[in-house]
């Protein structure tokens, strides 16, 4: 199963009841205000006689009958998709499985996709799930599942399809940037139980916690891993690399949580919208389990929302240097307005703005280190992944951030792009088990941008791009101000 909604405006045990109050509410505010203010609310009875007029011509005249209850449904899902990627209806069964994803445990492939333009975009796979273990990349285009082609299919179908019973396979084809050939992958589904938080020590007295996507628990047990990595240090902790790459994002509060695990005060993100109860403020409390102690950030173009908002408070804040490329750029809250006939209706009612008043909305986190490719296809490809501000419909932000440079650029080596091909898109289980490991376990000697920010952690020099020449260079690591 894949997540429809990936950023909750509450934590998930609370958001059910709070969200049957909201429509409650809703009800009669819409109502009264309907003759508070006709020129704002009026109804537009020239365009529902034209859908009146619609529905009786489809009804009459289209080659195959057609139901009431499916033109009804149509349209309504048409009207809300019209106004941003990430709004939509949700009928009953879509209500009830979005309801499962929040708990961390679900069945399909493991992966988080968005809808644009007639295919589905993979924004990230999940850490250890089928998709991450076939070598399902961010920017992937699925073009047919199961040799059916899913132009004008609709995105939630589309997810169906891939669900089914654990154990059984599906056949993605996918087009890969810079990729002439189309790529056939058969994964086998399987109930999804991901591990939200992963620590390790990567040298002595430095830590190192990756954090797939973010759930109910993940601050809680970002806390526990902060807490086992100083005992392996004896209590004198040096550094800590947070890995946010290919996170996409998950529960608000869990990431609200996350950032406040390393602040002792100060603001970590706040929303803006139309209407005073879309105005939210989240601040941090404290205490820093760190002790104050350097970090980093990693992030990449498939980090997006929690990971974004997590990275923008630690970012904003010094407390943490941010490394890699600009994220994803999802900065906009769905809130989940149940109705009377069991669905749902996902609308995006604010957006997402930094503790220094930048809209993550299409924009995305950039990075303090700018990490890109020396090979100029890798950077092609880079330059090619899907971002939130190429989706179809995306709604725009104020750009008063938009001209945020990286500090630093490094320039990883040359090397050549791994291309995946029908003859080798099936994985034997020791295959399989080799591309788990990867993934779950950092491998410094592999790992370029993991290696350089250890460097930098330890405060050694890295080479820095100047002037077309590399310098050796060493980063000063970030001061919190709000420490």
């Amino acid at each position: 199963m894949i997540p429809l909604n990936r950023i909750l405006p509450y934590p998930a045990g609370t958001w059910l009841k709070l969200s049957v109050l909201l429509v409650l509410s809703l009800g009669s505010s819409y109502a009264d205000s309907a003759y508070a203010n006709t020129d704002q609310t009026h109804v537009p009875l020239q365009q529902i006689q034209t859908l009146s007029q619609v529905f009786e011509i489809v009804k009459s005249n289209y080659v195959d009958p057609t139901s009431d209850k499916k033109l009804m449904t149509g349209a309504i899902s048409g009207m809300v998709s019209a106004l941003d990627p990430h709004s939509a209806y949700l009928t009953p069964k879509e209500f009830k499985d979005m309801q499962v994803v929040t708990d961390g445990k679900f069945g399909g492939l493991g992966i988080e996709v968005t809808g644009d333009h007639g295919v589905l975009k993979v924004i990230a796979p999940m850490d250890g799930t089928p998709a991450a273990k076939a070598g399902i990349e961010p920017g992937d285009l699925i073009v047919k599942i199961d040799g059916k082609a899913l132009q004008g299919v609709g995105l939630q179908k589309t997810v169906d399809m891939m669900r089914g019973k654990p154990g059984t396979q599906v056949t993605l084809t996918i087009l890969r940037p810079h990729q002439n050939q189309p790529i056939h992958l058969t994964l086998t589904r399987a109930i999804i139980k991901v591990q939200s938080v992963r620590s390790t020590m990567l040298a002595p007295d430095y830590g190192y916690i990756r954090i797939s996507q973010f759930q109910e628990n993940t601050g809680r047990e970002t806390r526990q891993a902060v807490e086992q990595l100083e005992k392996a240090a004896h209590g004198h902790l040096k550094g800590l690399i947070l890995d946010l790459r290919n996170n996409p994002g998950g529960v608000l509060g869990a990431g609200v949580e996350t950032a406040d695990t390393f602040l002792n005060k100060g603001l970590i993100v706040y929303t803006k919208g139309r209407t005073p109860d879309s105005d939210m403020r989240f601040t941090a409390h404290g205490p820093d389990y760190l002790h104050g102690a350097p970090m980093i950030v990693l992030i990449n173009g498939g980090s997006a929302s929690a990971a974004e908002i997590v990275t923008g408070a630690l970012k904003d804040d010094h407390r943490a240097l941010v490394m890699g490329q600009r994220s994803f750029g999802k900065g906009s809250v769905q809130t989940v307005i149940p109705l009377s006939n069991g669905g749902a209706l996902k609308l995006t009612t604010a957006l997402y703005y930094t503790p220094a008043g930048c809209s993550i909305q299409s924009q995305g986190i950039v990075p303090n280190v700018e990490i890109q490719p020396a090979n100029p296809q890798l950077r092609a490809m880079d330059e090619d992944l899907l971002k939130e501000s190429e989706l179809q419909g995306v709604l725009k932000a104020p750009d008063t951030c938009s001209k945020v440079k990286p500090q630093y650029t490094i320039t990883a080596p040359a090397s050549k792009p791994t291309l995946v091909t029908a003859k080798t898109s099936s994985h034997s289980a020791s295959e399989e088990a080799m591309a788990a490991a990867s993934i779950l376990k950092p491998n410094l000697e592999k790992d370029y941008v993991l290696h350089e920010a250890l460097a930098i952690l330890e405060k050694q020099a890295v080479p820095i791009d100047e002037n077309g020449h590399s310098v050796q260079e060493v980063i000063p690591l970030s001061v919190a101000s709000g420490q």
